[in-house]
């Protein structure tokens, strides 16, 4: 009977692990690339690659755990005002909101390591008490932004578990904007950095209330783009 016990334990605790998601597909436009493709793989065990990331103070809210490192993505042309979907192994389940951020290389992506500065071009929140949990998130590169290679970064946070640490489900692709512009984006943030354990974002409960003039984690989005909840992000 014990050896019985142990085995079911055994496996709810790893179903218990695995039983989280991640974006490992992007699309550009109408074309969707194969997985990981162009988005960063995720240096993990098969069984634990779609687990969170918790500590704020780590590297690995960048691009998640080996995200530092290009471990062989290519990189995609994108026109700037494009459309990108990223897409994830299975629909979010875990409320909370969903955020993308760009932070432009000093030279080719596949080399650099986020350790620049960030902006956000794009925040989905809760709308009359919903949260955006899907299989898929599309959005607009700005056309403001200077033409180069940048990391592209989309993050949904977790906070199902008042109380407990938020669950930042992270994934970053590579990316070459052509055709874009002279702006200088701002707000900007480094990461680690952006967040804090006591931000209101993260610490609200969603079961009495949390939900209602819920604000997002992070900076504002940059200062032309669409507001948050708006389908696209068109500069």
């Amino acid at each position: 009977m014990k050896a019985i016990f142990y085995l079911v334990l055994g496996f709810l605790t790893a179903h218990a692990v695995t039983a989280h998601y991640i974006f490992h597909q992007l699309s550009v436009g109408s074309t969707k690339f194969a997985t990981w493709k162009y988005v960063r793989r995720i240096d993990q065990p098969s069984w634990n690659i779609n687990a969170p990331v918790t500590d704020l103070n780590s590297k690995d809210l960048r691009c998640n755990v080996g995200g530092l490192t290009s471990n062989g993505t290519e990189t995609v042309n994108i026109n700037a005002g494009d459309a990108f979907t990223f897409t994830l192994d299975t629909a979010v389940y875990h409320q909370g909101p969903v955020s993308v951020y760009m932070s432009k290389a000093p030279g080719l992506a596949k080399d650099y390591d986020g350790s620049g500065q960030w902006f956000k071009i794009y925040d989905w929140g809760p709308l009359g008490g919903s949260w955006p949990m899907r299989n898929s998130y599309t959005a607009n590169i700005p056309r403001c932004i200077p033409s180069g290679e940048y990391l592209l970064r989309i993050q949904q946070i977790g906070i199902h578990n008042p109380g407990a640490a938020a669950q930042f489900y992270i994934s970053c692709a590579q990316i070459n904007v052509v055709g874009g512009g002279n702006a200088s984006p701002s707000p900007l943030v480094s990461i680690p950095g952006a967040f804090k354990a006591s931000d209101p974002g993260l610490t609200a409960n969603i079961y009495n209330g949390g939900a209602n003039n819920y604000v997002i984690p992070g900076p504002k989005v940059v200062s032309a783009s669409q507001p948050q909840n708006s389908n696209f992000v068109v500069l």
